[in-house]
Protein backbone atom coordinates (compact mmCIF):
# COMPACT_ATOMS: atom_id res chain seq x y z
CA UNK A 1 0.00 0.00 0.00
CA UNK A 2 1.36 3.35 -0.85
CA UNK A 3 1.13 5.88 2.11
CA UNK A 4 0.42 9.22 0.76
CA UNK A 5 3.25 11.84 1.91
CA UNK A 6 2.21 14.92 4.11
CA UNK A 7 2.67 18.19 3.38
CA UNK A 8 4.91 20.02 5.92
CA UNK A 9 5.17 23.64 6.37
CA UNK A 10 6.95 25.85 9.16
CA UNK A 11 4.94 27.74 11.39
CA UNK A 12 7.24 28.82 14.36
CA UNK A 13 10.88 30.92 13.76
CA UNK A 14 12.03 32.73 17.05
CA UNK A 15 15.51 34.12 17.49
CA UNK A 16 16.34 34.86 21.23
CA UNK A 17 18.14 37.61 22.42
CA UNK A 18 21.71 37.95 20.01
CA UNK A 19 24.29 40.19 19.54
CA UNK A 20 25.92 41.27 22.77
CA UNK A 21 24.76 38.82 25.32
CA UNK A 22 27.09 38.46 28.27
CA UNK A 23 24.33 36.95 30.94
CA UNK A 24 22.80 33.85 29.65
CA UNK A 25 23.98 30.40 29.11
CA UNK A 26 24.20 28.34 25.54
CA UNK A 27 21.14 26.45 26.97
CA UNK A 28 19.26 29.63 27.98
CA UNK A 29 19.29 31.06 24.55
CA UNK A 30 18.83 27.38 23.37
CA UNK A 31 15.13 28.08 25.55
CA UNK A 32 14.52 31.09 24.93
CA UNK A 33 14.50 30.47 21.28
CA UNK A 34 12.10 27.91 21.61
CA UNK A 35 9.68 29.45 23.44
CA UNK A 36 9.61 32.48 21.31
CA UNK A 37 9.03 29.63 18.49
CA UNK A 38 6.44 28.18 20.10
CA UNK A 39 4.60 31.08 21.08
CA UNK A 40 4.96 32.26 17.43
CA UNK A 41 3.15 29.54 16.38
CA UNK A 42 0.57 29.32 18.85
CA UNK A 43 1.36 25.78 19.70
CA UNK A 44 1.74 24.43 23.19
CA UNK A 45 4.89 21.62 23.65
CA UNK A 46 3.50 19.14 23.85
CA UNK A 47 2.57 18.51 20.44
CA UNK A 48 6.20 18.50 19.94
CA UNK A 49 7.74 14.58 19.17
CA UNK A 50 10.35 15.50 17.04
CA UNK A 51 13.87 17.70 18.08
CA UNK A 52 16.86 18.44 16.05
CA UNK A 53 20.15 20.35 17.53
CA UNK A 54 23.87 20.54 17.34
CA UNK A 55 26.36 21.58 18.62
CA UNK A 56 25.90 21.82 22.79
CA UNK A 57 26.16 19.17 25.01
CA UNK A 58 27.49 15.56 25.20
CA UNK A 59 25.19 13.68 24.26
CA UNK A 60 23.04 16.14 22.05
CA UNK A 61 20.81 16.80 21.42
CA UNK A 62 19.77 14.11 24.52
CA UNK A 63 20.97 17.13 26.99
CA UNK A 64 19.09 19.86 25.40
CA UNK A 65 15.85 18.00 24.81
CA UNK A 66 16.13 17.24 28.96
CA UNK A 67 16.43 20.71 29.60
CA UNK A 68 13.84 22.00 27.67
CA UNK A 69 11.03 19.33 29.10
CA UNK A 70 10.99 17.04 25.74
CA UNK A 71 10.69 13.31 25.73
CA UNK A 72 10.91 13.29 21.74
CA UNK A 73 10.24 9.93 19.66
CA UNK A 74 12.20 11.49 16.75
CA UNK A 75 15.68 13.03 16.76
CA UNK A 76 18.38 14.19 14.67
CA UNK A 77 21.53 15.57 15.85
CA UNK A 78 23.53 15.43 12.21
CA UNK A 79 26.27 18.06 12.65
CA UNK A 80 28.07 19.26 9.63
CA UNK A 81 29.10 22.55 10.18
CA UNK A 82 27.11 25.63 8.80
CA UNK A 83 24.42 23.31 6.74
CA UNK A 84 23.44 21.59 9.98
CA UNK A 85 20.40 23.17 9.84
CA UNK A 86 19.39 22.91 6.68
CA UNK A 87 19.98 19.38 6.50
CA UNK A 88 18.22 19.16 9.94
CA UNK A 89 15.14 21.14 8.44
CA UNK A 90 15.24 18.43 5.14
CA UNK A 91 15.27 15.19 7.29
CA UNK A 92 12.51 16.91 9.65
CA UNK A 93 10.28 17.32 6.99
CA UNK A 94 10.93 13.95 5.41
CA UNK A 95 10.94 12.53 9.10
CA UNK A 96 6.91 14.63 9.03
CA UNK A 97 5.80 13.71 5.52
CA UNK A 98 6.08 9.68 6.26
CA UNK A 99 4.49 9.91 9.28
CA UNK A 100 7.45 9.77 11.49
CA UNK A 101 6.63 12.70 13.40
CA UNK A 102 3.73 15.41 13.80
CA UNK A 103 5.98 18.64 15.13
CA UNK A 104 9.66 18.50 14.66
CA UNK A 105 11.87 21.59 16.94
CA UNK A 106 14.98 22.88 15.32
CA UNK A 107 16.86 24.14 18.04
CA UNK A 108 20.24 26.45 17.82
CA UNK A 109 22.12 28.47 20.85
CA UNK A 110 25.71 29.83 21.35
CA UNK A 111 27.66 32.37 23.50
CA UNK A 112 30.52 32.06 21.21
CA UNK A 113 31.21 35.99 21.58
CA UNK A 114 30.64 35.96 25.59
CA UNK A 115 33.02 32.78 26.33
CA UNK A 116 35.90 34.66 24.32
CA UNK A 117 35.13 37.71 26.24
CA UNK A 118 35.17 35.94 29.59
CA UNK A 119 38.08 34.03 28.58
CA UNK A 120 36.59 30.62 28.55
CA UNK A 121 37.90 29.99 25.49
CA UNK A 122 39.99 31.63 22.80
CA UNK A 123 39.09 32.83 19.37
CA UNK A 124 40.68 30.23 17.26
CA UNK A 125 38.52 27.64 16.32
CA UNK A 126 40.15 24.38 16.37
CA UNK A 127 39.05 21.18 14.46
CA UNK A 128 41.72 18.89 16.33
CA UNK A 129 44.50 16.96 14.53
CA UNK A 130 43.34 13.73 13.53
CA UNK A 131 42.02 11.96 10.60
CA UNK A 132 42.74 13.28 7.54
CA UNK A 133 43.52 17.30 8.94
CA UNK A 134 46.61 16.00 10.91
CA UNK A 135 47.98 16.33 6.99
CA UNK A 136 47.34 19.67 6.83
CA UNK A 137 47.03 21.42 10.82
CA UNK A 138 51.13 20.90 11.06
CA UNK A 139 51.26 24.07 8.68
CA UNK A 140 49.14 26.34 9.82
CA UNK A 141 46.46 25.45 8.05
CA UNK A 142 43.76 27.31 9.69
CA UNK A 143 39.57 27.87 9.17
CA UNK A 144 40.08 31.13 7.73
CA UNK A 145 43.30 30.03 5.53
CA UNK A 146 40.97 27.73 4.17
CA UNK A 147 38.74 29.59 2.31
CA UNK A 148 41.00 32.54 1.56
CA UNK A 149 42.87 30.38 -0.32
CA UNK A 150 39.81 29.15 -2.80
CA UNK A 151 38.74 32.65 -2.99
CA UNK A 152 41.90 33.23 -4.27
CA UNK A 153 41.44 30.54 -6.45
CA UNK A 154 38.26 32.03 -7.99
CA UNK A 155 40.52 34.98 -8.78
CA UNK A 156 42.74 33.84 -10.35
CA UNK A 157 40.59 31.27 -12.76
CA UNK A 158 37.80 34.12 -13.32
CA UNK A 159 39.22 37.37 -12.73
CA UNK A 160 36.98 38.11 -9.93
CA UNK A 161 38.23 41.08 -8.32
CA UNK A 162 38.86 42.19 -4.34
CA UNK A 163 36.36 45.03 -5.02
CA UNK A 164 33.46 42.53 -6.24
CA UNK A 165 34.16 40.55 -3.38
CA UNK A 166 33.95 43.85 -1.03
CA UNK A 167 31.12 44.36 -2.63
CA UNK A 168 29.40 41.79 -0.83
CA UNK A 169 30.11 42.93 2.52
CA UNK A 170 28.69 46.69 1.65
CA UNK A 171 25.68 45.44 0.47
CA UNK A 172 25.05 42.94 3.64
CA UNK A 173 25.71 46.31 5.70
CA UNK A 174 23.08 48.02 3.75
CA UNK A 175 20.64 45.25 4.26
CA UNK A 176 21.33 45.31 8.26
CA UNK A 177 21.14 49.02 8.20
CA UNK A 178 17.31 48.24 8.01
CA UNK A 179 17.35 46.21 10.23
CA UNK A 180 16.74 46.88 14.26
CA UNK A 181 18.49 43.61 15.44
CA UNK A 182 21.89 43.38 13.57
CA UNK A 183 24.76 43.99 15.26
CA UNK A 184 26.37 46.68 12.93
CA UNK A 185 24.59 48.45 11.20
CA UNK A 186 26.33 51.83 9.94
CA UNK A 187 27.14 51.62 6.16
CA UNK A 188 30.48 50.85 4.85
CA UNK A 189 31.85 51.53 1.11
CA UNK A 190 34.07 49.44 -0.79
CA UNK A 191 37.47 51.39 0.16
CA UNK A 192 36.84 50.59 3.88
CA UNK A 193 36.41 46.85 3.33
CA UNK A 194 39.72 47.02 1.32
CA UNK A 195 41.80 49.65 3.99
CA UNK A 196 40.66 46.95 7.17
CA UNK A 197 43.17 45.04 8.53
CA UNK A 198 44.15 42.14 6.66
CA UNK A 199 42.96 38.67 8.33
CA UNK A 200 43.85 36.07 5.42
CA UNK A 201 45.01 37.21 2.69
CA UNK A 202 42.67 38.40 0.38
CA UNK A 203 40.37 39.05 3.24
CA UNK A 204 40.88 42.05 5.25
CA UNK A 205 38.31 41.93 8.44
CA UNK A 206 35.48 43.33 6.69
CA UNK A 207 35.35 39.96 4.45
CA UNK A 208 34.65 38.42 7.72
CA UNK A 209 31.64 37.42 9.45
CA UNK A 210 31.35 38.86 13.08
CA UNK A 211 31.31 37.02 16.29
CA UNK A 212 28.05 37.41 18.28
CA UNK A 213 25.81 34.90 21.00
CA UNK A 214 22.79 34.04 19.72
CA UNK A 215 20.31 31.32 19.34
CA UNK A 216 17.35 30.68 16.58
CA UNK A 217 14.64 28.07 16.35
CA UNK A 218 12.28 26.98 13.52
CA UNK A 219 8.93 24.64 14.25
CA UNK A 220 8.21 22.58 11.36
CA UNK A 221 4.74 20.51 11.53
CA UNK A 222 2.15 18.44 8.97
CA UNK A 223 -0.02 19.97 7.36
CA UNK A 224 -3.04 19.28 9.46
CA UNK A 225 -1.58 21.25 12.34
CA UNK A 226 -1.76 24.12 10.54
CA UNK A 227 -4.94 25.40 11.19
CA UNK A 228 -4.19 25.42 14.94
CA UNK A 229 -1.79 27.90 14.46
CA UNK A 230 -1.81 31.71 14.90
CA UNK A 231 1.08 32.02 11.62
CA UNK A 232 0.24 31.95 8.04
CA UNK A 233 2.41 28.62 6.72
CA UNK A 234 5.42 28.62 5.02
CA UNK A 235 5.77 25.03 2.85
CA UNK A 236 8.86 23.28 2.86
CA UNK A 237 8.64 22.52 -1.52
CA UNK A 238 11.98 21.06 -2.10
CA UNK A 239 15.49 20.09 -0.26
CA UNK A 240 18.70 18.79 -0.94
CA UNK A 241 22.10 17.81 0.78
CA UNK A 242 25.44 17.06 -0.24
CA UNK A 243 29.05 16.70 1.46
CA UNK A 244 32.34 17.28 -0.96
CA UNK A 245 35.87 16.70 1.13
CA UNK A 246 37.53 16.92 4.60
CA UNK A 247 40.85 17.71 3.49
CA UNK A 248 42.10 20.65 1.20
CA UNK A 249 43.53 17.84 -1.05
CA UNK A 250 40.77 16.12 -1.75
CA UNK A 251 38.32 19.14 -3.24
CA UNK A 252 38.72 18.60 -6.92
CA UNK A 253 38.36 22.49 -7.64
CA UNK A 254 37.80 25.23 -5.09
CA UNK A 255 36.21 27.04 -7.16
CA UNK A 256 32.55 24.76 -6.91
CA UNK A 257 30.72 23.46 -3.76
CA UNK A 258 28.69 21.45 -2.79
CA UNK A 259 26.09 24.06 -2.99
CA UNK A 260 25.93 23.12 -7.11
CA UNK A 261 24.42 19.06 -6.14
CA UNK A 262 22.25 20.48 -3.18
CA UNK A 263 20.58 23.50 -4.96
CA UNK A 264 20.24 21.17 -8.10
CA UNK A 265 18.20 18.67 -6.04
CA UNK A 266 16.33 21.32 -3.91
CA UNK A 267 15.06 23.06 -7.09
CA UNK A 268 14.17 19.85 -8.91
CA UNK A 269 12.29 18.34 -6.12
CA UNK A 270 10.56 21.52 -5.40
CA UNK A 271 9.71 21.62 -9.20
CA UNK A 272 10.90 25.91 -9.56
CA UNK A 273 13.71 27.15 -11.64
CA UNK A 274 16.60 29.59 -10.02
CA UNK A 275 14.92 32.42 -11.89
CA UNK A 276 11.64 32.01 -10.02
CA UNK A 277 13.34 32.53 -6.45
CA UNK A 278 12.39 36.47 -5.33
CA UNK A 279 15.15 36.44 -2.05
CA UNK A 280 18.02 33.82 -1.08
CA UNK A 281 19.62 33.61 2.28
CA UNK A 282 23.16 32.57 2.16
CA UNK A 283 25.75 31.59 4.70
CA UNK A 284 28.35 34.28 4.95
CA UNK A 285 31.27 33.55 6.50
CA UNK A 286 32.96 35.23 4.22
CA UNK A 287 32.05 36.99 1.48
CA UNK A 288 33.62 34.74 -0.90
CA UNK A 289 30.96 32.07 0.16
CA UNK A 290 28.01 34.77 -0.64
CA UNK A 291 29.35 34.57 -4.19
CA UNK A 292 30.53 31.16 -5.02
CA UNK A 293 26.87 29.73 -3.70
CA UNK A 294 25.22 32.95 -5.90
CA UNK A 295 27.17 30.52 -8.88
CA UNK A 296 26.42 27.54 -7.50
CA UNK A 297 22.64 27.77 -6.92
CA UNK A 298 22.17 28.99 -10.72
CA UNK A 299 21.42 32.58 -10.43
CA UNK A 300 24.78 33.43 -12.93
CA UNK A 301 27.02 30.94 -14.65
CA UNK A 302 30.27 29.76 -13.15
CA UNK A 303 32.92 32.62 -13.14
CA UNK A 304 30.14 35.37 -13.17
CA UNK A 305 29.48 36.10 -9.82
CA UNK A 306 31.95 39.10 -9.20
CA UNK A 307 29.68 40.74 -12.04
CA UNK A 308 26.84 39.63 -10.83
CA UNK A 309 27.28 41.13 -7.21
CA UNK A 310 28.78 44.49 -7.95
CA UNK A 311 25.92 46.18 -9.65
CA UNK A 312 23.84 45.95 -5.78
CA UNK A 313 21.76 42.84 -6.62
CA UNK A 314 21.95 42.21 -3.24
CA UNK A 315 20.40 44.74 -2.13
CA UNK A 316 17.08 45.10 -0.18
CA UNK A 317 16.01 47.99 -1.86
CA UNK A 318 16.31 48.27 -5.48
CA UNK A 319 18.36 44.41 -6.03
CA UNK A 320 17.05 42.45 -8.72
CA UNK A 321 18.01 38.95 -5.77
CA UNK A 322 18.01 40.27 -2.59
CA UNK A 323 20.84 38.53 -0.47
CA UNK A 324 20.78 37.84 3.34
CA UNK A 325 17.73 40.47 3.88
CA UNK A 326 18.78 40.75 7.55
CA UNK A 327 22.50 41.79 7.08
CA UNK A 328 23.65 37.79 7.14
CA UNK A 329 26.43 36.83 9.36
CA UNK A 330 29.00 39.48 7.99
CA UNK A 331 26.71 42.14 9.99
CA UNK A 332 23.74 41.09 11.35
CA UNK A 333 24.62 38.30 13.78
CA UNK A 334 27.05 34.97 13.73
CA UNK A 335 27.11 33.01 17.08
CA UNK A 336 28.77 29.81 15.40
CA UNK A 337 26.41 27.39 13.22
CA UNK A 338 24.41 30.39 11.76
CA UNK A 339 22.58 27.72 8.89
CA UNK A 340 19.00 28.10 11.51
CA UNK A 341 19.09 31.92 11.03
CA UNK A 342 18.74 31.33 7.55
CA UNK A 343 15.60 29.94 7.79
CA UNK A 344 13.96 32.27 10.35
CA UNK A 345 14.65 35.34 8.43
CA UNK A 346 13.58 33.67 5.22
CA UNK A 347 10.07 32.73 6.70
CA UNK A 348 10.11 35.98 7.83
CA UNK A 349 10.14 38.03 4.82
CA UNK A 350 7.77 35.25 3.15
CA UNK A 351 4.99 36.26 5.90
CA UNK A 352 5.74 39.70 5.13
CA UNK A 353 7.11 40.49 8.75
CA UNK A 354 10.59 42.48 8.08
CA UNK A 355 9.15 46.08 8.37
CA UNK A 356 11.71 48.18 6.69
CA UNK A 357 14.07 45.60 5.00
CA UNK A 358 10.65 43.53 3.76
CA UNK A 359 11.14 42.30 0.30
CA UNK A 360 8.43 43.03 -2.43
CA UNK A 361 8.15 41.67 -5.78
CA UNK A 362 7.46 43.97 -9.03
CA UNK A 363 4.17 45.66 -8.01
CA UNK A 364 4.27 45.56 -4.34
CA UNK A 365 3.07 42.03 -3.80
CA UNK A 366 4.96 40.03 -0.89
CA UNK A 367 7.69 37.37 -1.81
CA UNK A 368 6.23 33.99 -2.89
CA UNK A 369 9.40 31.96 -3.18
CA UNK A 370 12.44 31.76 -1.07
CA UNK A 371 15.77 29.67 -1.02
CA UNK A 372 18.06 29.02 2.26
CA UNK A 373 21.65 27.73 1.54
CA UNK A 374 23.67 26.57 4.47
CA UNK A 375 27.22 25.73 3.68
CA UNK A 376 29.58 23.60 6.49
CA UNK A 377 33.06 23.35 7.42
CA UNK A 378 35.10 25.04 4.48
CA UNK A 379 32.70 23.81 2.13
CA UNK A 380 32.88 20.54 2.72
CA UNK A 381 28.79 20.48 2.74
CA UNK A 382 25.87 22.01 1.69
CA UNK A 383 22.37 22.17 2.20
CA UNK A 384 19.58 23.92 0.65
CA UNK A 385 15.68 24.22 1.34
CA UNK A 386 13.27 26.00 -1.20
CA UNK A 387 10.22 27.63 1.19
CA UNK A 388 6.82 28.55 -0.33
CA UNK A 389 4.53 31.01 1.40
CA UNK A 390 0.89 29.84 2.55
Amino acid sequence: MVVARRKVAVVGVALSDCGRVDDATPYALHAQAARRALADAGLDRSVIDGFASAGLGTLAPVEVAEYLGLRPTWVDSTSVGGSTWEVMAAHAADAIAAGHARAVLLVYGSTARADVRAGRRTGTLSFGTRGPLQFEVPYGHTLIAKYAMAARRHMIEYGTAIEQLAQVAVQARANAALNPEAMFRTPVTVDEVLAGPMIADPFTKLHCCVRSDGGAAVLLVAQEYVRDCRTSPVWVLGSGESVSHAAMSEWPDFTVTPAAVSGRLAFERAGVRPSEIDFAEIYDAFTYMTLVTLEDLGFCAKGEGGAFVEKGRLRVEGGELPVNTDGGGLSAQHPGMRGLFLLVEAVRQLRGECGERQVRRAGGSLPRLAVASGTGGWFCSSGTVVLGAG
